[in-house]
């Protein structure tokens, strides 16, 4: 059954998530943000888009992106596919690294545009990550609270900020405390808040499917053996890819291309 076209939108503005193929972990270390993060800003002067909003998880992003001079699938697909060969060469990788097509809504009135920043800007806070949302390093929450300078360019804070009131002042406390506010905000659907396990969470889940085999055993079996075992290990949700490696005593690379 063939796709169906996205329906454009009339602001021009869409609430996007791209996702790791699997659900595999795409950032495994700051470089790994910080060099997405550096394409973004690439093509932002590239193609005009308009960057309201992004935060980067271990294995999705969220961004708010006002669509340039050309479509957005297009840009997109131009920083997918840029991370995706800057992940490949760094870990020896190959083979897609986000899944097929990224997610988007549209962003069509004032209100929804508001819930989807702070929804985004909530993401690691309601994923048990941080306690708030200005603690979490890679997402664009320290930037509209200018707690951090860096990168101060790849966010257009105006615009967003210009609704909650003329003076800088005023709408950077009025943000601040929307920004923060307690809610039940879902968006695209998504129930990204999912709760890492602990490591003896994960453990136990991963002896369930080594079916009498040993933990310490995995990484010495025949490599068919073991990159089935560590496929189903990764579809399993709250276990991350270095869960994984510690618990395996496998390297990330070869967990990643498994």
């Amino acid at each position: 059954m063939p796709r169906r076209a996205r329906v454009k939108c009339g602001s021009g503005i869409y609430h996007i998530m791209l996702r790791g193929a699997n659900r595999q972990e795409i950032f495994h270390d700051d470089e790994d943000c910080s060099r997405f993060l550096d394409l973004l800003h690439k093509y932002k002067l590239q193609t005009n888009v308009k960057i309201y909003g992004w935060c980067l998880m271990s294995n999705h992003v969220h961004l708010l992106l006002r669509e340039g001079n050309e479509d957005i699938s297009t840009t997109m697909k131009r920083i997918g596919v840029s991370f995706a060969l800057y992940y490949n060469g760094k870990y020896g990788t190959s083979g897609h690294l986000f899944q097929d097509r990224f997610r988007s809504e549209n962003v069509e009135n004032l209100r929804y545009l508001l819930t989807v920043v702070r929804y985004i800007h909530q993401n690691p806070l309601k994923a048990g990550i941080v306690k708030r949302v200005d603690e979490w390093r890679w997402s664009s929450c320290r930037y509209y609270y200018r707690i951090c300078n860096e990168g101060r360019e790849l966010l257009d804070s105006t615009f967003i900020l210009g609704k909650f009131s003329e003076e800088n002042i005023v709408a950077r406390e009025r943000f601040k405390e929307f920004n923060e506010s307690v809610n039940q905000d879902q968006c695209l659907d998504d129930h990204m808040a999912e709760r890492k396990l602990t490591d003896i969470e994960a453990r136990e889940k991963i002896k369930k499917l080594l079916d009498g085999i040993e933990i310490a055993q995995v990484k010495s079996l025949p490599k068919l053996k073991r990159n089935e075992i560590l496929k189903k290990a990764k579809q399993n949700k709250g276990i991350s890819q270095r869960q994984l490696s510690r618990i395996l005593g496998i390297s990330r690379t070869l967990i990643s291309k498994a």
